[in-house]
């Protein structure tokens, strides 16, 4: 038997904010926890930006306070992103390249896809247009024609 050399981060229950960057710095190979810590401000904010209701209020709640005070002080936007319209805007913002934004952002959503469980996960996705869940790491199928 082959033992995942990811398991212990994967199963760790995240319950600080410096455990958060580290699962992040690890799963997004950054070399230092404050690139780690760029990317996670700049996801969150973003996702801020997008989630509303009461999964954007249960999440908040799931998340480290740090973590959760960039999610919340976000004023939702009146006009939902796709996914793709979601990491093509944090690009503009940062000026990085679609690429390394894509990277940030998986990085940094499969983390907060831990810390929301399945449950939360799934109302979350629901909740946005298409095409975030690959972004938080699940597949996003669609209906047969």
């Amino acid at each position: 038997m082959i033992a995942d050399r990811h398991a212990p981060l994967r199963t760790l229950s995240v319950t600080t904010y410096e455990q958060m960057l580290e699962k992040v710095r690890y799963e997004g190979a950054y070399p230092t926890r404050d690139r780690a810590e760029e990317a996670v401000r700049l996801v969150l904010a973003g996702l801020g930006r997008q989630l509303t209701g009461d999964e954007r209020v249960e999440l908040a709640t799931r998340l480290p306070l740090e973590a959760a005070r960039v999610l919340t002080e976000q004023i939702p936007a009146t006009q939902p992103l796709t996914g793709w319209a979601f990491v093509q805007d944090l690009a503009s913002r940062t000026g990085a390249t679609l690429a390394t934004t894509r990277w940030d952002t998986g990085s940094v959503l499969c983390t907060v896809a831990t810390l929301a469980g399945p449950d939360l996960l799934t109302r979350i996705l629901h909740q946005l247009p298409s095409g975030y869940a690959l972004l938080f790491g699940r597949a996003e199928l669609s209906p047969a024609a």
